[in-house]
């Protein structure tokens, strides 16, 4: 089955499929973390870093459950999702097998738009934060002129096996060197942070090993930064605090529970901050993306 959703939603939702995605495979980690390969070819060919979708996660559960998009092969037409379990849908999740069959409904909202005119990208993940940064390390390796890095955090083992780095960042401190293989592979620069005292990592969050790369740029290459984030609230909130100290512009992807997750519910909305006001915007259709500094705004001054 691969039906669009556009039969029964607006025309702006028309790229939102519904497949039955069958698992390829499905890895479990420390700190109940599981990556799940499915066989989704529509919504493969349509992501883009920053999008979801909305899983299915057993036949006794109707309710699904969004989870943000890691990677995506569009030739081979799967689909990879890092998630937590962190209440009934995930945990029945977790027990489904390679070879079973759920339905996945996606991609779905807007993704990350990087601005050509600022390749330095800032990539901070915390968490299940981190798969959108992958996504996005993975497109911007293949467009010429940007130079990601990348900034991880977990307070679980990573779901992954660390390793010492190659490749040099400035203005990280020495001993900080622990990094995601997959994006070392790909030629990103990459740290890992962490306040569990796991070996390599940086003691501390992600925004602090930020501001360390910051602190050695000139004025010339700092003009070029533009900050990409996703990760629990304090840190999407330390993120634009820190973009609006270096006046730095963020676009910070959103994680919302939600019903439907195209956009009939309004059970995501968000206060969105803008010069004509505050606007309530679906996380779901309306993001999940948002510009940082409209989601925190910071302290009003007086002129």
């Amino acid at each position: 089955m691969n039906r669009s959703a556009a039969s029964t939603h607006p025309a702006h939702r028309g790229s939102i499929l519904v497949e039955d995605a069958e698992i390829i495979s499905h890895e479990h980690h420390e700190g109940d973390q599981h990556i799940l390969w499915v066989h989704a070819p529509g919504c493969a060919a349509r992501a883009h870093a920053g999008m979801f979708a909305h899983l299915s996660c057993d036949p006794a559960l109707p309710m699904r459950r969004p989870l943000s998009i890691m990677r995506v092969n569009r030739e081979q037409g799967w689909v990879q999702f890092l998630y937590k379990v962190v209440g009934q849908g995930t945990r029945l999740l977790a027990k489904r097998t390679a070879g079973q069959t759920l339905s996945v409904l996606g991609p779905i909202g807007h993704g990350f738009t990087p601005d050509p005119e600022r390749p330095r990208a800032l990539l901070l993940g915390g968490g299940v934060g981190i798969p959108p940064m992958v996504f996005l390390a993975d497109e911007l390796r293949n467009r010429a002129g940007f130079s990601p890095l990348a900034i991880l955090g977990s307070e679980v083992p990573f779901p992954f096996k660390a390793r010492p780095s190659r490749l040099l960042v400035p203005g990280i401190p020495d001993g900080v060197i622990a990094t995601m293989p997959l994006l070392e592979d790909w030629g990103i620069p990459t740290r890992l942070t962490s306040t569990q005292g796991y070996a390599g990592c940086h003691e501390g969050y992600v925004t602090d090993l930020a501001r360390c790369w910051l602190d050695t740029l000139t004025a010339e290459q700092r003009v070029e930064v533009e900050v990409f984030s996703c990760g629990p609230e304090p840190m999407l909130e330390a993120t634009a605090r820190m973009a609006r100290e270096y006046e730095l512009p963020a676009q910070i992807a959103l994680e919302e529970y939600m019903a439907c997750a195209v956009g009939g519910c309004a059970g995501c909305v968000v206060p969105v901050h803008a010069s004509e006001g505050i606007a309530m915007k679906r996380v779901c259709v309306d993001g999940p993306v948002f510009d940082a500094a409209q989601i925190y705004p910071g302290p009003v001054t007086a002129d």
